[in-house]
């Protein structure tokens, strides 16, 4: 099977958000990786990735799912429209568990260098699904 940009991003969807696994994690990311699309002032290297899954949406929704929408790939650069969705039995950024079945729209670019994440561009939906939650 031939390792093509598209293939990463697809895994790192499904083994790393989807599965929590650490060692494809590891295996995707390279040492260099920037995320254009961090917070101001936050951390932008690998370990800023690994924590946005493992430490703030796993625990908080159960029954993860990732679900690719769209990709689109040109050269080296995969655009992803996909949908992360859980069930909010924990608490999320502040938020304690409603119960409710949750789903947060992302579109991403991902670069992939030499079969790796090199740089990431992302928009999501995370704060309306939040504000959601806080209303109630």
């Amino acid at each position: 099977m031939d390792i093509t940009p598209k293939s990463v991003v697809r895994r790192f969807n499904k083994e790393v958000i989807e599965d929590g696994n650490r060692m494809s994690f590891d295996a995707i990311m390279d040492d260099s990786f920037v995320n254009h699309s961090a917070p101001a002032g936050a951390p932008t290297g690998p370990e800023s990735m690994w924590n946005t899954f493992q430490n703030v949406l796993r625990p908080a929704l159960s029954e993860l799912q990732v679900q690719i929408h769209e990709q689109l790939c040109e050269g080296d650069k995969v655009t992803t429209r996909k949908s992360i969705s859980g069930r909010h039995t924990g608490t999320l950024m502040g938020i304690a568990p409603t119960g409710r079945q949750v789903s947060i729209d992302v579109i991403d670019i991902v670069h992939v260098r030499d079969g790796r994440y090199a740089e990431h561009w992302g928009i999501n939906t995370l704060p309306a699904v939040l504000a959601q939650l806080r209303a109630g």
